[in-house]
């Protein structure tokens, strides 16, 4: 890093369920709630944001730019430009990496960086309402596919890719299983005894009458039941051994943080969180957009020159149980240093909010557990991957 670079305010929403607690709540307004809380703790007056990125995949019925609709609604000023991000499941964690290279430039001192998604509210589209249905049957296409969940290139659903990894890696079924309840048991553990608290904005919820509920809680660590596991019939290919328990979920749910340089950090009097060490993206064959996290993970750790022995967290996210089992298998990461309060197996999913959520998840764990460095990746539909590293301050 040619100069340091800090996060502050580490915040994020509660993830929702698919059409769950959050299926009537906005992606802008879930921003909103992760932006004005990441502004909040972290210290840093909305005046002195320089931009606000923010990540987001599933734009179709939002409005134009939500980032700016975000970055107005949370009142940072209007003379603050921002600019929306769509890496897919990279997006959140992309905004970090071109806040941090702006800062590094020169250019910026305080960036509001972020990503968001409502699944639930992604709409379905009529490709030839336009022009006119003139006769015959037409089609209603689901942009929640179409946009996110299908490969670009060959129309192949994600969960293919991932039933392909766990072949050619050789994770049975079992082990798919294994990981996952693991990873539920871990997540619902850290949520009994407090450990998500610190880094969660509660999201207050409208009802029809005027009635506010308060969700502080992610919803779907909830709804596990470890006796159905081994009765899941396979999610996508007939023999294949990804299941809706081994696989993350649909879900809904935004996070945030503010990055600054280190004289902004002087100049302001205020205590960051954690120094951004480095980061690094690679690209690999679409079908096999799992497994790059292993690529993106070894060129980061010979550019820090860290061993496994130099992180003391992992925060890899779970699309697919295969994602992270195939990174502790070839990089030989001990399990317990991988996503050590669960992951998004139990925790969820929300595509443009998932980058953002596992840097959160990080550095929040890293204070839970008196640790030091660590490191958060993602796998990326269409054949790429996400990598950061960080220390705590």
């Amino acid at each position: 890093m040619k100069c340091d670079v800090y996060l502050a305010g580490s915040c994020r929403t509660p993830v929702g369920s698919f059409c769950g607690a959050f299926g009537g709540v906005t992606a802008i307004e879930l921003g909103v709630t992760a932006v004005k809380g990441s502004l909040e703790r972290s210290g840093v007056p909305s005046d002195q944001i320089d931009e606000t990125l923010i990540g987001n995949i599933l734009s179709g019925g939002l409005k134009p730019n939500a980032a700016r609709q975000i970055s107005i609604g949370s009142g940072i000023p209007d003379t603050v430009p921002a600019t929306t991000v769509n890496m897919l499941c990279g997006s959140g964690m992309k905004t970090i990496v071109i806040a941090a290279q702006s800062i590094q430039s020169g250019d910026s001192d305080a960036i509001l960086a972020g990503g968001v998604e409502n699944m639930s509210l992604a709409p379905y589209l009529l490709e030839q309402a336009r022009t006119g249905y003139r006769m015959g049957d037409g089609k209603i296409y689901d942009s929640l596919m179409r946009d996110a969940l299908v490969d670009a290139f060959d129309g192949t659903h994600m969960g293919l890719c991932g039933d392909k990894a766990a072949e050619r890696c050789n994770f049975s079924r079992e082990d798919q299983d294994i990981y996952a309840i693991s990873s539920y048991k871990r997540a619902l553990a850290a949520t009994d005894e407090g450990k998500f608290a610190k880094e969660i904005a509660p999201v207050e919820v409208k009802g029809k009458r005027g009635s506010i509920t308060i969700v502080d809680t992610d919803e779907e660590p909830q709804r596990f039941n470890e006796g159905k596991f081994t009765s899941l019939r396979p999610a996508f290919g007939k023999e294949g051994t990804v299941t809706a328990g081994n696989a993350s979920s649909i879900n809904d749910g935004a996070a945030a943080v503010v990055v600054l340089s280190g004289e902004k950090v002087k100049s302001l009097g205020i205590t960051p969180e954690a120094r951004i060490l480095g980061y690094s993206q690679v690209g690999n064959a679409p079908e096999w957009f799992t497994l790059a996290p292993v690529e993106v993970l070894k060129k980061l750790m010979s550019k820090m020159e860290w061993t496994v022995d130099d992180v003391d967290l992992f925060e890899i996210n779970e699309a697919f149980s295969v994602v992270p089992l195939a990174a502790m298998k070839e990089i030989g990461i001990p399990r317990e240093k991988v996503n050590v309060n669960g992951g998004a197996v139990c925790m969820g999913h929300p595509v443009g909010a998932s980058g953002t959520r596992v840097v959160v998840t990080l550095i929040h764990a890293l204070k839970t557990y008196g640790k030091k460095t660590g490191i958060a990746t993602l796998c990326i539909g269409g054949g790429q991957a996400i990598a950061i590293a960080i220390e705590l301050v």
